[in-house]
């Protein structure tokens, strides 16, 4: 029965490639994710830096490339960002990662999954931050201390809210 199913897959792939549907199902796929990514960048952009005046956005600790989304089923994605701290010993970096996941976990409203990661050689300690920013234990834990709340919804909260 697989062998049959496998034999199936197969040729309705194959038909699928020579009439050109893949090509456009792939291009429509991509557009999707595209769309999901300037989504979350829009809800990501206007977190403002916990120690400066600035958006994430205006310091470039976010930008649009930044976020990567992938189809994980039906209406369920994987949102990975990458974010890049604005010198490489900020001591704020586990708070911003903070701040991006409280800001996705109320604002999305598609079911998602989250990894949120500093971009590659851009701090000193970036392995450590990047298990703490993903250690959903740690982040709820850090939800419980009144003075970090504080700050985080200072920095995650609208202007104009």
């Amino acid at each position: 029965m697989e062998a049959v199913l496998s034999l199936v897959s197969l040729t309705v792939t194959k038909v699928l490639q020579f009439s050109g549907l893949t090509d456009s199902w792939n291009a429509l796929r991509t557009k999707k994710m595209e769309e999901k990514a300037l989504e979350v960048y829009d809800v990501i952009k206007s977190i403002r830096d916990p120690e400066k005046p600035n958006t994430l956005e205006e310091l470039e600790v976010v930008t649009e490339k930044c976020v990567e989304v992938q189809e994980l089923g039906e209406d369920e994605y994987l949102i990975i960002i990458r974010f890049s701290p604005t010198v490489p010993h900020c001591s704020l970096a586990t708070l911003i990662g903070l701040c991006l996941q409280v800001k996705l976990q109320r604002c999305l409203p598609f079911k998602h999954k989250l990894e949120i990661y500093i971009s590659e050689g851009t701090h000193s300690t970036e392995e450590d931050i990047n298990k703490q920013i993903n250690d959903k234990e740690r982040v709820a834990a850090a939800m419980e201390n009144p003075n970090l709340r504080e700050i985080v919804e200072q920095c995650v909260t609208e202007p104009d809210d």
